[in-house]
């Protein structure tokens, strides 16, 4: 189980850190809070918060964090997963609407889906249907 939990610290890590699956940022970080709290509050107590040290923290003191924080480490980092492989499935989905479209827009702060919104009738038959199956637009 220990190998399954460092490589589940560096997916959420990692993907936290690159800002995908927004919409499910805060119940995930709210997850890992109430399943971790012990030893967040044990182990990680003066650590600020930012740039994925909680994360650091916690995996530092892997091998005393409980099975519970453990299951919840796991089942944010599969769900992160799937998150990012959705956003990869969309993207190639839609990438010559995206270069069309919004080729010139900074992405970050919902400003590509906010560009795909404004677009949404143009846009391709296969790039609408990607983001229905991904559940980015319903």
């Amino acid at each position: 189980m220990r190998k399954l939990v460092v490589s589940s610290f560096a997916v959420v890590s990692l993907l936290l850190a690159a800002g995908l699956a927004r919409a499910q940022d805060d119940s995930l970080i709210e997850g890992l809070k109430k399943a971790c709290h012990t030893e967040l509050t044990t182990f990680c107590k003066g650590v600020k918060a930012g740039e994925g040290r909680i994360l650091a923290c916690l995996y530092a003191f892997g091998d005393r964090v409980s099975g519970k924080c453990e299951y919840a480490i796991y089942d944010a980092a599969a769900q992160l997963d799937r998150a990012a492989t959705a956003l990869k499935f969309a993207a190639t989905e839609c990438k010559e609407d995206l270069l069309k479209y919004c080729g010139n827009v900074q992405v970050g702060n919902g400003r590509v889906k906010a560009c795909l919104d404004k677009n949404e009738k143009s846009l391709s038959d296969k790039c609408k249907d990607a983001l229905k199956q991904t559940g980015i637009k319903p």
